[in-house]
C-alpha cells in the first residue's frame, strides 16, 4: 500500500498566474511534490493540495 504525505497551499486572488506556477514548479520540481487537488473559490482564492509518497526504508540484514 502507497502512503502519502499531503500539503495544502493558499494562493490569493491578487497573485497571478504565472507567481502561481512558478511556486508550484518549484515544489514539483525540488521537493518531489505532485499535483492532487485544486480549488478555485468565488473570491478567486485558488486552494492547492499536493502529494509526494513516504518512502520507508526496509532493513535488509
Amino acid at each position: 500500500m502507497v502512503e502519502y504525505e499531503y500539503r495544502e497551499l493558499t494562493f490569493h486572488r491578487d497573485q497571478s498566474r504565472g507567481e502561481v506556477r512558478q511556486a508550484l514548479t518549484e515544489h514539483a520540481e525540488y521537493g518531489r511534490w505532485e499535483l492532487f487537488r485544486v480549488r478555485v473559490f468565488w473570491g478567486g482564492m485558488r486552494k492547492v493540495v499536493m502529494r509526494r509518497k513516504i518512502i520507508r526504508v526496509q532493513r535488509t540484514a
